[in-house]
């Protein structure tokens, strides 16, 4: 069978580099587990042992936080560090919790459960946050910039098709094996993918000459991180040209003066459609399961056909960023994510929620292919790591505001009406992107 475009490229890979790309190749394969097992399903296991929209919204919240606190001293720790290792050793930090999610059953009560699992994903994001902005230092240095669409590009079709694997294969163990020990195992094959991915990243090496500076415009890899995760609708965890903040050579990051300019006005266009992006995600959970008592086989389908979509959708970017550019068709794929909410709202069943999931796959492919490239669009070349700290920042606050607004909102509002008024506020929020990005 002839290998797709994607996976054949027009000339060899030069021998240097394919240890390199192979060990990138198999550590997002790997990191795929983690997304369509573990990652997939916590929200959903603990909205099953009794967790509130507050709870859910902790999760995100949380991180967020860590985020924000966390980003740039990661920053600059790393300038100081052999960077391969710092990855290494900060995946490994992060991702061993993964264990002790295996434990909680055995450990506590539901409650207890809940709190601990907030807690557990309050501390992994520490040394988390390490690994986001250092892995994306590392795949500019180990991947040549006229090779980064061509790996960036593999490692997304991978990682899709190993959500969707690992999505099915859990619905399945969830369906068939008594809880809470079916999520045992689940969470046991988050924790298998996160060391085996981890064990990856260490063999990963910087190429013959060190960081070259990319040409603009071109695709970073910023979205091969290996951290993006695409479940229950279309949240994303990940952050534009992170990697810039490990170049910084002691510059002064946060300038009041990049928020004079043109770009303050973006960011705060930014912030308005990552807030909205954010509200209805811990939600999403709470309705499936309680509302609309979908199982966890069914939750996993869904799961799995928007991870398709996404990888179908992927394929056809290039052709519609060149027809659309990459402000009009991250309008058009909002536009699309503003069904996402409104349809699970409108929903009494599995069959809505299907709908849901196509769409919200076509969306997400849309907006998560061209969002990296439409900021870096913006940013001036010679002033990288201020821009794109002030949009981390921006980012890193919407997630932690909208993670605790949505479940207040719901609580006032209830959980359909809140679902269809953060949609038409998606709606807005392409507007702006059209209007004012």
């Amino acid at each position: 069978m002839k290998l797709p475009p994607l996976f054949h490229p027009a000339r060899p890979v030069p021998a240097e580099y394919r240890s390199n790309f192979s060990h990138l190749y198999i550590e997002i394969a790997w990191f795929g587990l983690v997304a369509g097992s573990a990652m997939a399903f916590v929200a959903v296991y603990a909205t099953r042992q009794g967790a509130n929209a507050f709870q859910i919204g902790l999760l995100s919240a949380g991180p967020a936080a860590v985020n924000l606190i966390f980003t740039l001293p990661a920053g600059r720790w790393l300038e100081k560090q052999p960077l391969g290792r710092a990855v290494f050793w900060s995946a490994a930090s992060s991702r061993a919790f993964y264990l002790l999610w295996v434990l909680l059953p055995l450990l506590l009560a539901p409650q207890g459960q809940i709190w601990a699992l907030i807690g557990l994903t309050l501390l992994m994001s520490i040394p988390g946050t390490a690994l986001l902005v250092g892995f994306n230092a590392l795949f500019a240095d180990a991947v040549p910039p006229d090779w980064r669409a061509h790996v960036a590009g593999i490692r997304n079709a991978l990682l899709s098709v190993t959500i969707v694997t690992a999505s099915l294969l859990s619905g399945q163990i969830l369906s068939r094996i008594p809880f809470p020990v079916s999520y045992q195992i689940v969470f046991g094959l988050g924790f298998l993918g996160a060391m085996m991915s981890t064990l990856h990243v260490g063999f990963v090496r910087p190429f013959p000459g060190g960081e070259v500076p990319p040409r603009v415009g071109r695709s970073l890899g910023d979205r091969a991180w290996p951290g993006v995760i695409r479940t229950l609708g279309d949240s994303l965890r990940t952050g534009v040209g992170l990697r810039f903040l490990t170049r910084s050579q002691g510059l002064h990051l946060l300038r009041a003066d990049v928020l004079r300019s043109p770009f303050g006005g973006f960011v705060a266009v930014l912030f308005v459609f990552h807030l909205v992006q954010f509200l209805p995600i811990p939600l999403i959970p709470l309705y499936l399961v309680g509302r609309l008592h979908l199982s966890d086989r069914e939750i996993s389908l869904g799961n799995a056909l928007m991870q398709t979509v996404v990888l179908l959708g992927s394929l056809q970017l290039a052709a519609l960023t060149q027809r659309l550019g990459y402000q009009r068709l991250t309008a058009v794929g909002i536009t699309l994510m503003s069904t996402y909410p409104a349809l699970i709202g409108l929903s009494r069943g599995f069959g809505l929620y299907l709908v849901a999931s196509f769409i919200g796959g076509f969306a997400w492919s849309l907006v998560g292919g061209t969002l990296n490239n439409y900021v870096l669009e913006k940013v001036p070349p010679s002033d990288r790591p201020a821009h794109l700290a002030w949009y981390n920042l921006a980012f890193n606050a919407a997630i932690l505001l909208a993670s605790l607004t949505g479940p207040f909102l719901a609580g006032k509002l209830g959980l359909s009406t809140a679902l269809i008024l953060f949609a038409i506020s998606r709606l807005f929020a392409a507007f702006s992107i059209l209007r004012w990005g």
